[in-house]
């Protein structure tokens, strides 16, 4: 249940002509403490409620638990949750062995746009895209529960 995943800014949109599937996700912070976050997802059809604990001190692991859940009670918690509901467009895109998340923001995140991947070991080598920028894994400024609570626009 341990999360490795390394976070990259995203310095073209080359990575959409690469992409072999997209979809809207909406997301919001029931808890964005820093030593625990509880998220409800919205992604196409179905809920993901999940559960991430504190990051290790160079950002690339911490736990993450999580639990699919009805499109119904997913839409009842978001309006529980903590101000700063996040919206963005999700691409997957296969490079090499590995699958590639790039969110595109929207709303108050407008403009930036992230790429993460999932790693088995913290030392896994992999490709690196020509459109794959500054990493930024272990930045909380581009955690998703920070930019929920403190927004691009505002940087």
């Amino acid at each position: 249940m341990t999360e490795i995943e390394r976070k990259f800014l995203v310095k073209s949109e080359a990575f959409k002509d690469a992409s072999s599937n997209s979809y809207q996700i909406k997301q919001g912070f029931l808890n964005s403490h820093p030593e625990r976050t509880v998220r409800i997802r919205l992604k196409k059809d179905k809920g993901i409620l999940t559960v991430k604990g504190k990051s290790s001190s160079d950002g690339l692991s911490r736990f993450e638990w999580e639990k699919d859940i009805s499109k119904e009670d997913a839409e009842a918690l978001l309006v529980l949750c903590e101000k700063g509901i996040i919206d963005k467009t999700r691409y997957e895109i296969k490079v090499g062995n590995h699958m590639f998340e790039v969110d595109e923001f929207y709303g108050d995140n407008e403009g930036l746009i992230i790429a993460e991947i999932e790693l088995n070991s913290e030392t896994e080598p992999f490709e690196k895209p020509e459109w794959l920028g500054e990493e930024v894994t272990g930045d909380v400024k581009y955690y998703n529960s920070n930019l929920s609570q403190y927004p691009f626009k505002n940087w």
